[in-house]
């Protein structure tokens, strides 16, 4: 290799060092330190659930963090949320029924608490909701689209090998048959199901009642307290309030946020492309998902 070649690939490492470390100063300064100190004090904890439930593992990670705590008496979970996808609203639910067994755990319904928002609320200690706070929505959603039409219209066609008659069940490259259908209601079905079950479990309703309004209807933090959904009407600070009570603290008790999640700045400048690509391949795929919506 020529002495010129390898100055040209040092520069491009030094380079692209240089850049790397532009970077992760830049993510630092725009996100700012993420290491956050332990605090002692007794209090109650707060998490928070905000926008669409994509993933558990954050608000999870909160709620184990303060189950271990003996300094931290009770929890508010704060909840505002359209719903979100069905497995992480789950595993949100079953922490939360789990924390519940062990210590105190109080939701307070922001503007917004439906579906999937909802059914991680269901187990807790006790429901609070603002009289206008928008609420159930028990149900599940499966969208689908076809562009098979189009496609044909300007000339491209999509060919596809599969091992089965379903495995491209829902693909928008090919009419949607009526075994296609029967066969995806019966999942949602099923998941529909779960849902009433959870509910019927985590508010110690008869499965029946629940089955009665679990046909997605929206209600106001009213309409849902008035049929046993949540348990009183108001706000985060009577909920904190709440909580400082059930726990046994006197007076009222300091608020105790988790410490934020350390930054992986090396994900931070990956995950980005990471993310576009994923997803131009899940929409190419024709990928679904179920969600409580």
């Amino acid at each position: 290799m020529s002495k010129k070649v390898m100055l040209i690939i040092a520069g491009f490492t030094l380079f692209m060092f240089a850049l790397f470390a532009i970077s992760v100063l830049i993510a630092k300064t725009l996100m700012g330190d993420a290491d956050s100190r332990l605090v002692n004090a007794e209090g109650v904890g707060l998490v928070e659930v905000k926008g669409m439930i994509l993933d558990s593992r954050e608000t999870v990670r909160q709620l184990r963090y303060f189950l271990k705590r003996d300094a931290i008496k009770a929890v508010v979970l704060r909840v505002d949320s359209p719903g979100g996808v069905v497995a992480p609203s789950q595993e949100i639910y079953e922490e939360v029924k789990k924390f519940a067994s062990r210590k105190k755990i109080i939701v307070s319904m922001g503007s917004l608490a439906a579906s999937g928002g909802y059914y991680i609320s269901a187990p807790a200690t006790l429901i609070y909701a603002n009289p206008g706070t928008l609420t159930a929505s028990i149900g599940v959603i499966l969208k689908l689209s076809n562009i098979e039409s189009l496609m044909d219209k300007i000339g491209i066609k999509s060919y596809t090998l599969k091992t089965g008659k379903f495995k491209d069940s829902g693909s928008p490259f090919r009419k949607f048959s009526a075994e296609d259908r029967a066969m995806l209601q019966s999942v949602i079905d099923n998941t529909h199901e779960q849902f009433v079950q959870a509910v019927a479990s985590g508010r110690k309703l008869p499965v029946n009642e629940v089955r009665k309004i679990a046909d997605g209807r929206i209600l106001s933090g009213e309409q849902a307290k008035a049929l046993k959904l949540v348990d009183r009407l108001g706000t985060l600070q009577d909920a904190l309030e709440e909580a400082g009570r059930l726990a046994g603290i006197k007076g009222e008790p300091e608020i105790i946020l988790p410490p934020k999640k350390k930054i992986n700045y090396w994900d931070v400048l990956t995950d980005g492309v990471e993310g576009t690509v994923s997803g131009a391949l899940g929409k190419a795929g024709g990928g679904m998902q179920m969600v409580y919506e």
